[in-house]
C-alpha cells in the first residue's frame, strides 16, 4: 500500500492562490499583464521541530496562528502584483501585524460582542442557558448573513472562484490525476479540509461550549469568551481534521456536511486561466518540498 499523500492546502488570494506543503509556502498570481507571478520561500514551524506542538489540541492552534499570519502576509504580497508595487523588498512587520490585530479584532467585536450585547437586552427575560444559546444562533446568523452579503462584491466573487480553483487542484492532486486543467475540471469546488468549513465548525462548537457557561457581568462574560476562542478552535480543528480522514464514516460525513454545504457560496467554479494559477502554486510547492528534502 503506498503512503497517503501530504495534506496540502491553501487559500485564495488576490489574482491567485496560496498552497502550503510539508516546508514550503507558494503563492501564485495573475499579473495585470496576463503572466502568472510564482514565489515561494521555506517555511520553519513549531511543527516540525517539537512534540509538544504536534499534540492533538495544541497543534490546532500551531497550525491556525501560523495560517492568519502567512495568509495576511501573502495576501499583501499579491496585492501588491496587482499594482506591480513588488520591488523586492520585505513587505513590513509591522504592517502585518496592524492588518492582523484589526481584522481580528472587528472579528471579536462581530461574532463574540454583538451577540452578547444583544442576548444582555433580554436579560430580564430568559435564564442565562436560554440566553446563550439564543447568543449562539445570532451568532451562526451573523456568520451566514456576512458570507452571504460579501458574495456579491465582483472582487469577492473572483476570489471565490479562484478558491474553487484551489480546492479542485488539491482534490486531483489527492486523486494522482495529472496537473492538468482539463483533468482538473471534473472535480467539486467544496472540500472538507476548507476554512470555510472550520470558521462554521467554530460557531457551532462555540454553541454548545458557551451554552452553560453562567452570566455575572459584562466585562467577566466577554473575558471568558474571549479565553474560549483558543480551545474552541483547537477542538473544531481536530473535528474537522478527524472528519476529512474519515470521509466514508456516515457520522463524521453528517458533522462536515454543513461546512460543505456552506462552500456553496464561498467557492465558485472558475475560469480555466484560475485553474492554471492553482497549478502554478502547487508546483511550486511541490519543488519547494523536493528541493528541501534533497538537501535533508
Amino acid at each position: 500500500m503506498s503512503a497517503p499523500k501530504p495534506a496540502y492546502g491553501g487559500q485564495a488570494v488576490i489574482e491567485g492562490v496560496l498552497i502550503r506543503g510539508k516546508r514550503t509556502l507558494a503563492l501564485a498570481c495573475r499579473k495585470p499583464d496576463g503572466g502568472i507571478y510564482r514565489y515561494r520561500e521555506t517555511i520553519s514551524s513549531p511543527l516540525q521541530r517539537s512534540r509538544f506542538a504536534r499534540l492533538p489540541l495544541v497543534r490546532g492552534i500551531v497550525v491556525l496562528s501560523e495560517s492568519l499570519v502567512y495568509g495576511t502576509r501573502m495576501l499583501m504580497r499579491s496585492a501588491d502584483v496587482q499594482t506591480e508595487g513588488l520591488g523586492g523588498e520585505k513587505q513590513s512587520a509591522a504592517g502585518t501585524a496592524g492588518i492582523m490585530t484589526v481584522s481580528v479584532g472587528l472579528a471579536l467585536l462581530i461574532f463574540v460582542g454583538i451577540p452578547y450585547a444583544t442576548t444582555q437586552l433580554l436579560h430580564d427575560r430568559a435564564t442565562a442557558t436560554v440566553l446563550n444559546v439564543i447568543e449562539g444562533f445570532i451568532r451562526v446568523g451573523l456568520l451566514l448573513l456576512y458570507i452571504w452579503a460579501i458574495s456579491f462584491l465582483p472582487e469577492i466573487r473572483r476570489v471565490f472562484a479562484y478558491h474553487g480553483a484551489e480546492h479542485m487542484t488539491i482534490h486531483a492532486f489527492e486523486h494522482g490525476e495529472a496537473l492538468e486543467p482539463a483533468r482538473i475540471e471534473p472535480y467539486p469546488t467544496a472540500h472538507p479540509r476548507c476554512g470555510t468549513a472550520f470558521l462554521l465548525l467554530v460557531v457551532v462548537v462555540a454553541v454548545v461550549l458557551f451554552t452553560f457557561m453562567p452570566r455575572t457581568n459584562i466585562v467577566v462574560d466577554l473575558v471568558a469568551r474571549l479565553l474560549l476562542v483558543v480551545p474552541v478552535a483547537a477542538i473544531s480543528y481536530e473535528i474537522l481534521k478527524f472528519g476529512a480522514a474519515h470521509e466514508t464514516n456516515p457520522f463524521m460525513r453528517a458533522v462536515v456536511w454543513p461546512g460543505l454545504l456552506l462552500q456553496g457560496i464561498t467557492t465558485r467554479r472558475p475560469e480555466p486561466q484560475m485553474i492554471e494559477v492553482a497549478i502554478a502554486s502547487l508546483e511550486e510547492a511541490l519543488a519547494g518540498d523536493a528541493e528541501t528534502e534533497a538537501a535533508a
